[in-house]
C-alpha cells in the first residue's frame, strides 16, 4: 500500500480516521487536515479533512456506493453522532481509476475567500 498522511502531525482524530478506513484494505490513503482553511480555526482543530483513498473494494461501486462504504466506517468520528468531522471530502478511487489526482475540496460556508 502507498500510504501518505499529509497532516503535518498525527493527531488523535486523523489517526482514527486513517484506522478505521484501513477495513477498506487501501492501496493509497492520504488524509489532510484541511481545518486551518475554514472560518473558526483554531490550533489543533480537526474539523475539516480531504480524503484520497484507492481501494480494490470500489471496483464496479458507483460513487455513492463509495461514500456509503467510507461513511459506515468513520460515522461515530462525525459531528452528528457525537464526533469531531465537521466535513469529509472524499475522493475514492478504483485501482484502474487512480492516476495520482486529489481534487482541491469545495470551499466550506462561512470561509473567508478574501
Amino acid at each position: 500500500m502507498s500510504h501518505s498522511n499529509a497532516t503535518s502531525h498525527s493527531t488523535p482524530t486523523a489517526v482514527a480516521l486513517e484506522k478505521a478506513l484501513q477495513a477498506l484494505q487501501p492501496q493509497h490513503l492520504t488524509l489532510v487536515n484541511e481545518s486551518m482553511n475554514h472560518a473558526g480555526y483554531f490550533e489543533g482543530k480537526e474539523s475539516h479533512f480531504k480524503l484520497t483513498i484507492v481501494s480494490d473494494a470500489f471496483t464496479s461501486k458507483r460513487l455513492v456506493g463509495r461514500h456509503q462504504m467510507i461513511y459506515e466506517l468513520v460515522t461515530a468520528l462525525l459531528t452528528s453522532q457525537g464526533g469531531n468531522v465537521h466535513a469529509l471530502a472524499i475522493h475514492a478511487y478504483a485501482p484502474q481509476e487512480w492516476q495520482g489526482q486529489s481534487p482541491d475540496s469545495p470551499l466550506c460556508a462561512g470561509q473567508n475567500a478574501g
